[in-house]
């Protein structure tokens, strides 16, 4: 069905708009969400007496590596989103097989984007950093709803394409009356 095809395409497009404007944000407004890597890594609004804190990086050079690097992922998962699109606009009409084989791109910027979300937020900051303990600094629900978001949209692009083959026609009905031949 073209309409599935399409609708995988649309959906790898609105996951690329997303990456590349996340990324666009970080880079024109720096300062705001390199202040929230900042305090996620410095662990400065935790629980008192946290037993973790040993975990804590209070230099300022690797908070702006760090913030680097997540700027740096979102940017490549956003281009492989809107690359993997690209190829499958461009097979669009192919066989089953070709469109299949045109998923790779998609395939790995979602899995980026599970490792960004997913690991970067939910794992390393909220756990190793326990960003959970923040009433302030804490993004694990924002990431959670975009990593859902990819892994739905991964399992619908993984579903496997058949050929589109040629429009049914509709088939006349026959009426009573009709007589079969002998």
């Amino acid at each position: 069905m073209l309409i599935a095809r399409d609708a995988k395409i649309i959906m790898s497009l609105v996951l690329a708009a997303f990456c590349l404007l996340v990324t666009f944000d970080n880079l024109t407004d720096y300062g705001t969400n390199y202040l929230f890597v900042s305090h996620v890594l410095s662990m400065d609004t935790t629980f008192s007496g946290n037993a973790l804190m040993y975990r804590s990086i209070t230099n300022p050079v690797l908070w702006q590596l760090a913030y680097g690097l997540i700027i740096a992922a979102e940017g490549m998962t956003g281009i492989l989103f809107l690359a993997g699109a690209i190829r499958l606009i461009q097979v669009r009409t192919a066989p089953g097989a070709v469109f299949n084989q045109a998923k790779t791109l998609v395939i790995a910027a979602a899995t980026l984007a599970f490792l960004v979300w997913f690991f970067g937020f939910v794992v390393v900051a909220g756990e190793w950093f326990a960003m959970w303990q923040s009433q302030t600094w804490n993004g694990q629900e924002a990431a959670f709803r975009f990593y859902m978001a990819v892994f739905g949209v991964l399992i619908f692009v993984c579903l496997p394409d058949g050929d589109l083959g040629e429009p049914r026609r509709a088939t006349p009905k026959r009426r009573r009356n009709d007589k079969k031949e002998a």
